[in-house]
Parts: structure tokens; C-alpha cells; sequence
């Protein structure tokens, strides 16, 4: 096959049924049925390949995590039913009681709070480094450090890492390097060829790309997979074969998708850094953005997510919100559909003041999602609601 990434991500499909569908068809069905005892036999035995169950796996599932692993030049994946659950799961099956890992502070609200709440609980401990100081990041590292994780862009503030340099302190520290790749996209960016070990995709946002359903993927390295595959056979977070149908069939139209929302995220980040009431416009193609430079290296594009902080703080921030007539305030992210939400009140309200302060999310940060209408019409309901 091509190995153009827009032929791959439509003619990677199933094995066509006895119907000679063009289309891969919905495999609706709880399990599989054996031939007869020595093959149900051999078949849980793994001797063969073969679906058992679709909470192992489903030919729609497996349909789209041969895509994602083709596009991100991984060896094997999983899916499942949301990002935070390929999150979860992902660091469930690799850690063990005692382990330690580092990460970025900027990370997804709801990370922050597996790290923080829920991983101490089986005394796995993280300690964080901030953006502007990935020089500390090996003196956080540990003898029972495991794992270095990181966002890039990171959720909201859509800061750069440097996957290079992070690839190469995780192999000098023969650490495991897990990337969560779901801001870019694996159109935009690939970490795997930067160092990275795994990979994760939260798929309800720029992959479905149209708000309709939930999933996640963890791809990478096989031996890491298996563990990842076991442990998610056993706790039951698999995607359902309707949700992976609907995401396989979005990859098809990903790269078309993706190259218009930057078009138009970049058009509204240029016209927000020239607005009065704006006191701060982040997106990574912006040559005024910290890590310019660094997003030009490893991205293709710059993404669609626009931040930006309104002058006057809170109050101007719900005012702007209150006077946004087109584009939808909605908390999630990577639809047809322009959103703009309010991190400091929705996404990492769980944060405390202090940790949100940390990673950037100040009391005025707005995050615009920037979508498929025509961009004219955003910025005129931007430029409205900002005047207003």
C-alpha cells in the first residue's frame, strides 16, 4: 500500500465479508462463536489470531487501531472508550506500587487529578517540571522512575515540548517516554519518531472532529502494548465496535479536516493579537508564541486551539462568554463547531488557584477551538462578544 498518510487512512480497512461491502461494515455483536472445542481451545490459548470478544477485541476496533498505528509509525495499540480511560490504563498496567514518574505541570485537568488523587493510593508518586524549565526535568528523576510524560501542545495554555530533548533524556535515563499526542494529531505530529515509547489519543476530539462520540487509543511499542492489552482485558475499558466504527470513517476526511482548522486557527490568532481587549494570544504557528521555533520543528501545522487572555480578568472573561452568539461554549474541543470555554472555571476548575496560576490558566484565559465555519463569520462573533 501507499504510504501516503491520506491513502493509508482510507484504504486501511477490513477484510471484506462474503457481501463484497466497499464500505467496512458495523460488527455489532458481543462475542464470536468456535468451530469446536480444540479451536475455542487454541483460540483462548492465543495459539491463534482470532476475536474472542469484543471486549478483547471487535474487526471494527482493530480497523481503527491498525489506522492510528499506521499513521503514527507505532507497532501495536489499543482503543478505548475515552481518552482518560487510554490515560488511565495506560499507566495501570506499566506501574507498580513504589514507582515514581515525572511530568509536565501542564497537563489535561482531569490527568492532574489521577496524578495527584488517585495514583498515590497504590504509592505511585509524580513530580512535575514546569514548561520554562525543562533543564530541572533530570534532577526529578529518580532510581524507581519509571515513566516521562508529557502534553505538547499542551491543554489549555498550548505550550510546545521539545520531543527531541525529551526523547533523549528518557533514553539516557532508560525511561518509558509517554506523549499524549491528542492536540496535534497524528497528521501534525508523530512523537514515536522523536523517542517517544507510546503514544495517546484522547479520539473524541479532532479524530471524530464532529462532537457525536467518545473514545481514546494508546499506540507504540508492541511488548508495551501487550502489558497495556492484558491489563485492559481484564479491568474492561474497551471501545465499543459503534464508537470505533464512527472513528475509523473520521480518519478518512482527518488531513483535510485538520490542514482547514489550522487555516482558520491561525487567521483568528493573528486577528486576536491585534485586538485591544487581548492581552495575550498563544498558538504555535505565531512567531510571537515562547516555543515558535520548536512547533516549526516538529509540526507540520499549528493546530486549532487558539488561548488567549482578555484584559479586565473574570469579570471580562464572563462577560465575553455571555456575549458569544455563533461559536458554542461547550467544554469539549476538535469539532466542525468553533467552542470557546473558560478553563479556570470548567476544564481545570479542579485545580487549585495556585496550580492553575502554574501552568498559565489565569482567571482571564479563554481556549477557542477553532472550527469549520467559515472563518469570517468567527471572527465577527469574536470580535463582537470581546467589544461587548
Amino acid at each position: 500500500m501507499s504510504k501516503n498518510f491520506e491513502t493509508q487512512a482510507i484504504r486501511t480497512q477490513t477484510e471484506r465479508s462474503q457481501f463484497s461491502e466497499h464500505s467496512t461494515p458495523l460488527y455489532l455483536t458481543s462475542s464470536f462463536v468456535f468451530d469446536d472445542a480444540e479451536d475455542m481451545r487454541a483460540s483462548f490459548a492465543e495459539e491463534k489470531q482470532r476475536n474472542l470478544y469484543s471486549r478483547f477485541s471487535n474487526p471494527n476496533t482493530t480497523e481503527f487501531v491498525n489506522k492510528i498505528v499506521t499513521m503514527e509509525g507505532a507497532e501495536a495499540g489499543y482503543a478505548f472508550a475515552t481518552g482518560m480511560a487510554a490515560v488511565f490504563s495506560t499507566f495501570g498496567a506499566l506501574l507498580n506500587a513504589g514507582d515514581h514518574m515525572v511530568s509536565c505541570r501542564s497537563v489535561f485537568g482531569s490527568t492532574h487529578s489521577l496524578f495527584t488523587k488517585y495514583l498515590p493510593k497504590w504509592n505511585i508518586e509524580t513530580s512535575y517540571f514546569k514548561i520554562t524549565e525543562v533543564d530541572t526535568i533530570e534532577s526529578l528523576i529518580q532510581p524507581n522512575t519509571k515513566i516521562l510524560y508529557a502534553e505538547t501542545p499542551t491543554n489549555p495554555a498550548v505550550d510546545i515540548l521539545d520531543l527531541e530533548l525529551l526523547g533523549s533524556i528518557a533514553k539516557k535515563h532508560n525511561l518509558l517516554l509517554v506523549i499524549d499526542n491528542c492536540f496535534a494529531t497524528p497528521y501534525l505530529q508523530n512523537p514515536i519518531k522523536f523517542g517517544a515509547d507510546l503514544v495517546i489519543h484522547s479520539a473524541t476530539k479532532l479524530i471524530d472532529g464532529q462532537g457525536r462520540v467518545l473514545g481514546g487509543v494508546t499506540v507504540g511499542k508492541e511488548d508495551l502494548v501487550r502489558e497495556i492489552y492484558l491489563f485492559s482485558r481484564n479491568t474492561g475499558p474497551a471501545m465499543s465496535p459503534f464508537n470505533a466504527w464512527v472513528l475509523s470513517k473520521s480518519l478518512e476526511t482527518l488531513s483535510i479536516r485538520v490542514e482547514k482548522h489550522c487555516e482558520n486557527a491561525l487567521k483568528v490568532a493573528q486577528f486576536l493579537e491585534e485586538h485591544p481587549k487581548v492581552k495575550l494570544v498563544k498558538y504555535p504557528f505565531l512567531k510571537s508564541h515562547p516555543q515558535y521555533e520548536i512547533a516549526k520543528k516538529q509540526m507540520r501545522l499549528g493546530g486549532n486551539i487558539v488561548a488567549f487572555e482578555i484584559q479586565g480578568g473574570i469579570e471580562a472573561g464572563r462577560k465575553f462568554l455571555n456575549s458569544i452568539q455563533l461559536c458554542s461554549l461547550s467544554a469539549n474541543l476538535g469539532d466542525t463547531r468553533t467552542i470557546v470555554t473558560h478553563p479556570a472555571s470548567t476544564t481545570h476548575s479542579k485545580l487549585s488557584e495556585e496550580d492553575r496560576l502554574e501552568v498559565g490558566i489565569t482567571d482571564g484565559l479563554v481556549r477557542c477551538s477553532v472550527g469549520l465555519e467559515n472563518v469570517e463569520d468567527v471572527i465577527y462573533d469574536l470580535n463582537q462578544a470581546l467589544n461587548n
